[in-house]
């Protein structure tokens, strides 16, 4: 019986996980039209498979329309089977979005970027990964020989970005066991987090292609390192770069310093959305290279935003290379729940002309809640508990959302809590390694 080429229409859901149903490529044309069946309810589905308390019950229906624009198709050194998907987006069976779909979610956020500031987001991911079952190897971090030893993976998946049309920038041998870091080109707009979902499949297709299994889990062993995510960011005005001031404090444009102070006055209360699983707490600690305080930082890799270094030896002009990185992250979110997070605290920090704070430059860990208070810092939540009460609690920053919103999402994220009830920290990690 010959076998018949199928595409799966795809969303990323509230638990960061890439979900869909698929159906023959010979109708895409009409499932663009009309879409195909999807449920309320796989919205409380956690990370873990479990139902968390849902609001919908066995009732209603949407539909899942992919969009073509992210259709992805590669075929992989010899496999005899395309990776074949596109993500889409989620509505009512009348045309309208869904009041969960984290890709129409994203889509009003940027709307609203343009509005009060008429600025154009562009922006890319880092992701950190981690291969299963690779021993820890001596001498390996950033080195030749750890990028020689998958090489293979490297190359498939560089072309495999090329064949998608994303722009492969970077790959390396990062610091921990069998860790790995990808980098790619910029986008604009929804794209931005798109890509970053179709970069984060493709990775897993490549491992799988090579003999391998990818896990973009933050943590493994709270003993090692974490995986986190990167959100490099920098706008345009008119198609023309617009971040970079040589006036301005630290070299920012005036609305560009207004959207950072806003994303550091509120990232604390959408943490929960950023980092959102049990173990992304055990990595977002002091001295961990990611971000335990709501800091600004000029090229510190411990700051909750980060101002990136300008190359004077490119041949791009300073103000197309200026961009801030946003690292309170990591894969356990869906990308396009984590940049609306980020643009709507941005728009925030525009809409009431906040100040930019000053850089930090200094162990923050050593300072006392009063110390850090006086200078308009706080500690980050230390768990997703605290993380979901910080966010439940600021009404700012639920309003963002959809009506109902708020609600569904903790309910969910306390599903997943109550899903680890008994197990050990360890079996947690594993738990989380397998799931991501």
């Amino acid at each position: 019986m010959p076998r018949e080429e199928m595409i799966v229409a795809c969303c990323t859901d509230l638990a960061g996980k890439v979900r869909g149903k698929a159906f023959p490529v010979d109708q895409f044309d009409k499932r663009q039209r009309r879409g195909i069946g999807w449920t309320p309810t796989n919205a409380l589905i956690t990370c873990f498979d479990t139902i968390a308390e849902s609001p919908f019950g066995a009732l209603g229906d949407l539909v899942l329309i992919p969009d073509p624009a992210t259709r992805t198709r590669v075929v992989l050194d010899d496999a005899a089977t395309a990776e074949n998907f596109a993500l889409g987006d989620i509505c009512h069976t009348d045309g309208r979005p869904w009041e969960l779909c984290t890709r129409s979610i994203l889509r009003a956020a940027l709307d609203r970027l343009d509005r009060v500031s008429g600025l154009t987001l562009k922006g890319a991911f880092e992701h950190e990964f981690q291969l299963l079952g690779l021993p820890a190897v001596p001498g390996d971090a950033y080195s030749l020989a750890g990028f020689r030893a998958e090489r293979a993976l490297a190359e498939t998946l560089t072309g495999a970005m090329r064949s998608a049309g994303i722009a492969p920038d970077t790959f390396m041998k990062e610091y921990g066991p069998g860790q790995y870091e990808v980098t790619m080109g910029p986008a604009l707009g929804t794209a931005i987090a798109d890509q970053a979902t179709i970069l984060k499949e493709l990775v897993r297709a490549s491992a799988r292609a090579t003999g391998h299994t990818a896990t973009f889990t933050p943590i493994r062993d709270p003993e090692s390192v974490g995986n986190g995510v990167h959100i490099h960011l920098s706008f345009l005005s008119g198609g023309r770069p617009a971040t970079w001031d040589a006036g301005g404090r630290y070299e920012l444009s005036r609305k560009a310093g207004q959207f950072i102070a806003g994303v550091l006055k509120y990232i604390d209360s959408i943490l929960a959305l950023t980092a959102p699983s049990v173990i992304s707490y055990l990595r977002l600690t002091p001295h961990r290279w990611s971000a335990a305080f709501n800091n600004l930082g000029l090229q510190d890799r411990e700051a909750a935003v980060r101002l990136c270094p300008v190359n004077d030896l490119s041949d791009i002009d300073r103000a197309a290379q200026f961009n801030f990185e946003i690292r309170a992250t990591d894969a356990a979110a869906s990308p396009h729940l984590q940049l609306a997070a980020l643009v709507n605290a941005g728009c925030q920090g525009i809409e009431d002309g906040l100040d930019l704070p000053a850089a930090t430059a200094e162990d923050l860990s050593l300072l006392d809640p009063a110390s850090l208070a006086a200078r308009g810092l706080v500690r980050l939540p230390r768990s997703l508990p605290e993380a979901l009460d910080r966010f439940a609690s600021n009404p700012t920053v639920t309003g963002w959302f959809p009506q109902g919103f708020a609600d569904v999402y903790t309910s969910h994220k306390r599903g997943e809590i109550a899903a680890l009830d008994g197990m050990s920290e360890t079996e947690v990690c594993a738990l989380y390694e397998r799931v991501y």
